[in-house]
């Protein structure tokens, strides 16, 4: 329920207790049969009901069923009717759950049922309960209940709305997050490759017997430049790599044979195999491709300098393997970059909806694998969370206003399809066959002809007969047919003997 300050609180219950009030006073008071005591009892009664509507919504409810029960077993009292409708409403309203007024409605039904038996009226008051309960108690709690999942959906809807604002002040800062973590993959994926290269190459050029000295020095220094910038890469990566961020998708420019060659031109011992021309997979199945190569060689130059590596580029079916084998060599593969080289890589291969294996082979060295499939497959966007819970508002509000318009629709039907049953059952038992009829003789006793008489006989005559035979002690009515009021059988009976049977109507 929404927030509302204390003072308007305290007024609408003043209202409410002013207006529930009103008719106490006008068909309570002695002018119409009541009591100025009633009007007191009832005014102060009403006005405790409102004050605690609030923290217990049934308690009210209950009260006012109390109190009316007593001045009319069929629930509706021109004092009370008003505060059962509201009470009703403001019972759905403000409760969290149906299942406390569920379980008073049927004790009202059942308390109605145990009074009409104890008081040995007919079921006919019970009736009118039961549609009294329906029309003034379970229609109006429905419509409350409406109500409350109504605004509980527009607050929904505000509260998406102010929780959008707030995102939409962090969305820079995000943006700068990712955008920082792609920065260093690219860092990773093309500067370390590109310094990898370099280093083989000054140490090609340190062990060159064709330089003097001063040469090889110089190379030597370039190599340890480049050994130191890969060090210090690596610590910038940690800087801007936000945790948890996804490999980045920076697109390559060129095909795995062109990397194999400038791998190959910087002095690495590297050769493509695979058999024949094998087209590389599109988009980002294609950049995972190429990162899973230039991953390899780097790892190769990195860690097993002069080694022979060989590139592997298969097809099957509608899938890609590259596998990336280099000779033996201390360390290879490992951490060397802070360990986001194979994690990172793997994390590409996987959102481009491949699998990555690495480790060590047989005989000394180490194998990167990769197997893509040809196209990537296309990422379902999930639902967000507000937007769910949005739509499961909104379905609880259209839920309760079919309720709110088919319980008390279903109630009356079944209502009256008990009545009809009721009545017909009651009309039966009061049905006296046209044979049983014609077997009864004037002058029979009771006692002689009661076998033939129905368990019942109707509690008055219907309206229009002919006036009863002076001097008859007793006359009895019968139904003549079922579901007719006319025509009836009328038994006289003087002395305790039949003294006349008539057909009438």
């Amino acid at each position: 329920m929404p927030e509302v300050p204390a003072a308007r609180r305290r007024l609408f219950d003043l209202a409410l207790w002013l207006l529930l009030s009103l008719p106490v006073l006008l068909r309570s008071d002695p002018n119409d049969g009541g009591s100025w005591f009633q009007v007191a009892a009832g005014v102060t009664v009403l006005g405790g009901c409102v004050a605690v509507s609030r923290r217990w919504p049934l308690l009210p409810l209950a009260v006012t069923v109390a109190a009316s029960l007593p001045a009319s077993l069929e629930l509706f009292t021109p004092s009370y009717s008003l505060a059962l409708v509201a009470f009703g409403y403001l019972a759905g309203r403000r409760q969290d759950h149906t299942r406390g007024s569920l379980l008073l409605f049927g004790t009202v039904a059942a308390v109605g049922l145990v009074l009409t038996r104890l008081t040995g009226t007919s079921l006919g008051p019970w009736f009118t309960l039961m549609l009294a309960l329906a029309l003034a108690i379970v229609a109006p709690w429905l419509v409350g209940r409406y109500v409350r999942q109504y605004d509980r959906l527009v607050r929904s809807g505000w509260e998406l709305a102010d929780r959008m604002e707030r995102e939409q002040a962090a969305v820079a800062d995000r943006e700068r997050l990712r955008e920082r973590s792609r920065i260093a993959g690219d860092m990773h994926d093309s500067l370390g490759h590109d310094l990898a290269l370099i280093a083989v190459r000054a140490g090609a050029l340190e062990v060159d017997p064709g330089l003097g000295p001063e040469q090889q020095r110089a190379a030597g220094e370039l190599r340890r430049a480049a050994a130191e910038a890969t060090e210090r890469l690596r610590d910038v990566i940690g800087v801007l790599r936000e945790e948890g961020e996804g490999a980045p998708t920076t697109p390559s420019d060129e095909t795995v044979g062109e990397l194999v060659d400038r791998a190959r031109a910087s002095g690495l011992d590297v050769t493509l195999r695979g058999d024949g021309p094998v087209p590389e997979p599109a988009g980002m199945a294609g950049r995972a491709l190429h990162r899973v190569v230039q991953e390899g060689l780097t790892n190769a130059a990195k860690h097993a300098p002069g080694a022979a590596v060989t590139v592997e580029l298969r097809e099957a079916a509608s899938r890609v393997t590259v596998r990336v084998v280099s000779g033996p060599g201390e360390g290879v593969g490992e951490s060397g970059s802070g360990g986001f080289g194979l994690v990172g890589l793997d994390e590409r291969v996987r959102l481009a909806g491949g699998t990555l294996t690495h480790g060590p082979v047989r005989g000394g060295g180490f194998a990167l694998t990769a197997v893509l499939p040809r196209r990537t497959p296309a990422a379902v966007p999930a639902a967000p969370t507000s937007a769910r819970e949005l739509d499961r508002a909104r379905r609880r509000v259209r839920k309760d206003l079919v309720r709110a318009i088919w319980i008390p629709l279903a109630l009356l039907a079944a209502l009256s399809v008990l009545t009809a049953g009721v009545a017909l059952w009651s009309q039966s038992r009061s049905y006296l066959e046209p044979d049983n009829y014609a077997r009864l003789l004037v002058g029979q006793e009771y006692a002689e002809l009661v076998e033939d008489l129905p368990d019942h006989a109707l509690e008055a005559p219907p309206a229009g007969l002919p006036p009863e035979p002076v001097g008859a002690d007793e006359c009895r009515y019968y139904r003549a047919t079922v579901f007719a009021e006319v025509p009836v059988y009328r038994l006289c009976f003087t002395g305790g003997r039949l003294s006349s049977r008539d057909e009438l109507g």
